[in-house]
């Protein structure tokens, strides 16, 4: 392992692995789904970014440089320490590391403003198979067109990235509302239809998850929200275009932004920003899982399976992000990240289990893989469509050693639909011999 704390070093440990014939993995956060951070098939090194976080704002121009070890956390107390009216769009869990989360696209409460983490990100460094550092003009535009969204460890080691903040109000609302049984699975339904279609200004997610109720077992939903802007504007909103969740004043907690990011990573009464620098994250069991992406509503009558399904389990969860408004202004093919307009929302399936052991294991991916199957009618299809960073090896691999493009398109076309040819034209410029693989990385044309 190499815990390098400059660029060079990083450039020795490619120059090094290479000409003995190692792989290389780095890891930023640690969070890759699959693992595929720390673990290969071959002889291998690991780079661990740990020591390699800096994080350089630039109030002025509202532009930060970030170095690919830094976590979202850090980043986010980083810019709270500089403004109270600056953010960015990226994902909810602060021990997320930046290099590997905006590399593969990033996912936030902010999407439906302005869009992907990736969206934001206006240059970046990489160090390339030869040990050469590439900022935006030296790699050129089709490979930075690349690591924004479609994993950056196909082409090289991103070592940092330029991102633009984005502005907040001084003020934002949020509020959880939980309902269960037969009323979640209505109002469920009822949210498909205006999610997607609400003002940009507001975020609202359904978090799924199998629940205890005196002794029975039925399915939570939870109406997790974000709004920029104050609670009398959000209310009148709400009831105009979700009467049937019946939000009331009592419900919603004004805060600022920063705040915010606390509240949806879990810390509901946490006022101490240093939360946000815990690299250890707050989830520690086994777990699997998956994604979809919807274009039409799901059949209200679907829903009773899946309540069924979840009672199978210890502990399982369908998160349900919306699309619309500035996503659906992105083109597809903007970024390697395809899943724009058409999208009602994304889910990501989670199942998790305490018990360690092969058998539970099996058990659990086994259910997971079981309600992926059962919601094959309802989700985007022709490729049916899945999201990079939650990487899901079920949806196809790379032969070892050997990373064949037809065989590869079979998950390549899900994460990234019509762009994957590129990104492969990208790979086999930047990358002709393959050496930066694994099981899911993009792969080199081959010549007769």
């Amino acid at each position: 392992m190499v815990a390098p704390t400059n660029e060079s070093e990083i450039q020795a440990a490619v120059i090094c692995s290479k000409a003995n014939g190692l792989q290389i993995r780095v890891v930023s956060g640690g969070h890759d789904y699959e693992g595929l951070s720390y673990r290969c098939r071959s002889p291998f090194i690991v780079i661990d970014l740990i020591n390699y976080r800096s994080i350089d704002i630039d109030s002025g121009l509202q532009t930060a440089w970030v170095q690919a070890g830094a976590t979202i956390g850090e980043l986010y107390h980083e810019i709270a320490g500089k403004s109270p009216v600056h953010g960015f769009p990226a994902g909810l869990y602060p021990s997320v590391g930046v290099g590997g989360h905006l590399s593969g696209g990033g996912l936030g409460t902010l999407v439906r403003k302005f869009g992907l983490a990736a969206d934001n990100i206006v240059d970046a460094t990489i160090i390339d198979v030869n040990g050469k550092i590439l900022d935006r003009k030296a790699m050129g535009e089709d490979l930075f067109w690349a690591i924004r969204g479609g994993g950056g460890s196909s082409f090289g080691i991103i070592t940092s990235w330029k991102i633009k903040l984005v502005e907040v109000p001084s003020k934002v609302t949020v509020f959880t509302v939980g309902k269960i049984g037969k009323e979640a699975q209505k109002l469920v339904h009822r949210w498909q239809y205006i999610a997607d279609k609400l003002s940009e200004d507001l975020f609202l997610r359904v978090i799924l998850q199998n629940s205890d109720v005196n002794g029975t077992r039925t399915v939570k939903a939870s109406f997790n929200s974000l709004f920029l802007g104050e609670a009398d504007k959000l209310i009148p909103l709400m009831s105009n275009a979700f009467p049937e969740l019946d939000l009331k004043s009592e419900n919603c907690i004004e805060m600022n932004w920063i705040q915010s990011v606390l509240y949806f990573a879990g810390f509901i009464n946490q006022e101490n920003l240093n939360v946000l620098l815990n690299r250890t994250t707050l989830f520690k069991s086994n777990f699997k899982g998956k994604s979809d992406f919807v274009q039409n509503p799901i059949p209200e009558t679907a829903f009773d399976e899946i309540w069924e399904k979840f009672s199978r389990v210890e502990s399982a969860f369908m998160l349900l992000d919306p699309f619309g408004a500035r996503m659906d202004e992105i083109p597809d093919y903007e970024l390697p990240f395809p899943h724009r307009k058409g999208n009602l929302y994304n889910i990501q399936y989670l199942v998790k289990w305490q018990k360690d052991g092969i058998v539970e294991s099996k058990r659990n991916v086994e259910w997971i893989r079981d309600l992926y199957e059962y919601m094959t009618p309802f989700v985007a299809h022709s490729p049916r469509a899945a999201y990079f960073n939650y990487r899901d090896l079920d949806i196809g691999t790379n032969m070892k050693d050997d990373t064949n493009c037809s065989k590869a398109m079979i998950w390549g076309t899900k994460y990234f639909k019509g762009n994957f040819e590129k990104l492969v034209q990208v790979k086999t410029r930047i990358d002709p011999e393959n050496y930066f693989r694994n099981e899911q990385s993009i792969p080199v044309m081959k010549y007769a």
